[in-house]
Formats: structure tokens, sequence, C-alpha cells
């Protein structure tokens, strides 16, 4: 397979040039505009923030992507699809107050806002892949059924993936959450009982119910209801939760990877890649 040619700049500035002109400077340099906006449903990926998060990709780069899609011919939308986890993003309601929050509106970013999976997460379509891990993909409907596709990644840290970038944004991302369940369904963290607090930080926020203190106050996980989501090692504090021996990581990044040919293939796309505020976890 051929690599990919990248276009690259830094993040210094001049009196003359701001960082939104040299964002739209270096995607017609890299070749935007040769993209076939013929049937013009353009879906932007993005990832608009949890609330009190700020190091998300800003909306005035979203809104400069928006005008310059619009000015060649497409007809572009924002999206993210709903988390697995439990958050202000689990479902289109809150996950659209939190974008509108952020600065993802269109008075801000100049572009409407759609909730790729539908209100709870259950609106995709399954798309024939036939790869190694995943026959087919559950892709949010509002992505599959975009003619073009652009996103606008975060780059950064990430607890199982090693980094969070463009195939992070796209496999994971456009997955509905039916989709993130299955990429997520053989990877079991497990509790080192020494570190564990007690605090029950994993407990509440567990969307699944599948965590509970025992007698002795230390977390355990029900692994008949356990789907792999990685919310308790995220949150824990301790290093209690913790990736489990053997873990599928290897295997998660293969499933990413099938879901993003889901998404891409077939339609014109373009990458665009941010790496500013990085975190070493997401």
């Amino acid at each position: 397979m051929e690599k990919s040619k990248v276009f690259f700049t830094d993040l210094h500035t001049t009196p003359s040039s701001n960082l939104l002109d040299k964002m739209e400077r270096l995607c017609r340099r890299a070749g935007i505009a040769g993209l076939d906006f013929s049937n013009p449903f353009t879906a932007i990926k993005i990832h608009f923030g949890e609330p009190g998060n700020l190091a998300y990709i800003r909306p005035n780069y979203a809104a400069r992507m928006a005008n310059l899609l619009r000015s060649l011919g497409a007809k572009p939308f924002l999206t993210d699809c709903n988390t697995l986890y439990s958050g202000r993003r689990s479902n289109a309601v809150d996950h659209l107050r939190s974008a509108m929050e952020n600065g993802f509106n269109p008075i801000s970013a100049q572009c409407d806002v759609i909730i790729g999976d539908g209100l709870k997460g259950t609106d995709y379509k399954e798309i024939e892949i036939n790869q190694e891990y995943c026959r087919t993909a559950k892709i949010g409907t509002a992505i599959a059924d975009a003619d073009v596709i652009v996103t606008m990644n975060h780059f950064k840290g990430h607890e199982q993936a090693g980094f969070g970038g463009a195939l992070k944004n796209l496999g994971m991302g456009c997955a509905s959450v039916g989709g993130k369940l299955e990429l997520h369904s053989a990877s079991s963290p497990r509790i080192e009982e020494a570190n564990c607090k007690g605090c029950n930080i994993c407990v509440k926020h567990c969307a699944h119910d599948a965590i509970h203190l025992n007698d002795r106050h230390i977390a355990q996980i029900d692994y008949e209801k356990c789907v792999g989501c990685g919310q308790c090692v995220a949150l824990c504090q301790y290093d209690a939760a913790q990736l489990g021996e053997g873990d599928t990581s290897e295997r998660l990044n293969y499933k990413i990877a099938e879901y993003s040919l889901a998404v891409l293939q077939d339609k014109p796309q373009f990458h665009i890649s941010f790496i500013m505020n990085v975190s070493p976890e997401c």
C-alpha cells in the first residue's frame, strides 16, 4: 500500500498570518479542493469535548473548515457519535448541549451539529467489511450516509490505543454505542486490590452497573455486566483499575482500523491532525 503524503506546518504566527489562515493554506496545499463534492453531504468528524475540559480543538478551526468546504460546493455538518461511558456525551440531548456550550454551534462554529448515532446511540448502519475481527461495522447513520468524510483530529495519548489520532477518531468515534461495545467486548479490566482506596468513583461512573464495593470497601468487577469500555481505568486516580493481564489492546487497535475502513471505503476523504495540548492519556 502506498504511504500517504503528509503536509505539516507549525503553530508559529506572524502579523499577516494567523493559525486559521495557516490551516486553510495547509489544507489547500494538501489538495482538499481536489475532492469530489458532486455528492455534497460532508461529515466533519470532530470531538466536541466534555464540558469543563479545555483541551479540545477550538470551534474557530471548525468554522474555518466549514466555510472552506462550503466554498468548494460541500454541505458540511459537524458530527460525533455518543459515548459508551457515562457522561454528558452519552445521549444526543446532553451531547448536543455539551457541544453548544463548548462553541460547536451555528454561531461560533458556523456549522450545524448532528449526533451521528441518534438519541440513544441506536441509530446506525451495519456496513459489511469482512475483515479479520469484524465482518460488519456498526457506524452512526449520519456518518454512514455522508458522501465525503473530513476528520479534524486531536492527536494525544490514549490508555488502550497508545495514541489517539485519525484512526481513533474514525474507528471508535464513528461507531454507534453498540459498535463501541463490540470494539471493547474482549478487553476486560481488573482491580489491583492493594491500590484500591474505596473512593467509589468507578462505581458512580460505570454506565453498566458492573462495579461495586465489597464488604472490605474494595472495588469488584462483575464480568457478566462489564463491557470493557475502560471508563474505570480512565477515572481511577490510584492505579487500582488496570488493563487485565494479556489485555487485548492490540486486538482493539485492529478493530479500530477495521471500523475506520468501514467509514471511509469508497468515499472522498481528507484528514487533518492537530498536535497541541497533548495529554499522556485520553
